[in-house]
């Protein structure tokens, strides 16, 4: 008798437990929205979309705006798919953040528009207003020698990120091969100074340790500079100084998209 009432004060537990967990999964797919935006099909949590009041998705998902659905149920929005990434990243993160080389600003600022997220669209004019300002004017970093900068070399570019770029990977192989003589050279905004930048017998400029060693020449560091430029995507537009017949000979490199 005991066990036939200890097996159904089981069973009802067992139900009961049941019962709550679909209740649990129904909620939790019901907090689950699909977008088609433009034939692109995004999913993700009604709190996202609500997160800025009065903006269109937040009147959408609320029921304060109509929109029309597709053949599947799902909301259609009649814009661009591809862009709405970028609008749905903003509204899980909070911030604009965007992928390097990205060139179509004036287009995600009439997307923020049209979403109504007025803080999404100030912060897109913002990065396109820097982005002009920073293309009118031609960037440069020069590597030359503390006690003769007619000696060096001299990188321009119209990418302020870029010109930071070669910056940090030129001192990172400059660390590198002055393994334990850091004082060998200083970094301000512009400039890498060294301390020791001379000749060798056959022109070569190197930079020499105090055991008169050479262990880092400027070709390693024009070759440095030259490589970081095709990964992101620059292309080499001229060597301003050509007589010397070689980029490896130029003392300056112009950078380019």
């Amino acid at each position: 008798m005991e066990r036939k009432i200890n097996r159904r004060e089981k069973e009802c537990e067992e139900k009961h437990s049941n019962s709550e967990g679909s209740e649990q999964d129904k909620e939790y797919k019901t907090s689950l929205i699909t977008l088609n935006v433009g034939g692109y099909l995004y999913i993700t949590q009604k709190q996202t979309l609500t997160k800025y009041p009065d903006s269109f998705l937040e009147g959408i998902i609320n029921g304060k705006i109509m929109c029309p659905f597709d053949a599947d149920g799902h909301y259609f929005i009649d814009r661009d798919g591809l862009l709405f990434r970028h609008i749905l990243n903003f509204l899980r993160n909070g911030e604009l953040l965007l992928p390097e080389g990205f060139r179509e600003n004036q287009l995600l600022a009439q997307e923020a528009e049209f979403f109504q997220l007025k803080v999404l669209s100030d912060a897109v004019k913002s990065r396109w207003e820097k982005e002009q300002l920073a293309s009118r004017e031609t960037t440069f970093l020069e590597i030359t020698d503390s006690h003769d900068r007619s000696q060096g070399l001299r990188i321009f570019c119209n990418a302020p990120d870029f010109i930071a770029k070669i910056k940090s990977r030129i001192v990172l192989v400059s660390k590198s091969r002055l393994d334990g003589f850091p004082e060998e050279f200083s970094v301000s905004s512009n400039i890498i100074q060294f301390k020791y930048f001379i000749k060798s017998e056959n022109g070569t400029r190197l930079v020499l340790k105090e055991d008169n060693t050479f262990v880092c020449t400027l070709e390693t560091l024009k070759f440095e500079a030259i490589m970081t430029a095709l990964k992101c995507g620059f292309r080499l537009l001229t060597s301003l100084d050509c007589s010397k017949g070689s980029i490896v000979h130029s003392d300056a490199l112009h950078f380019i998209k």
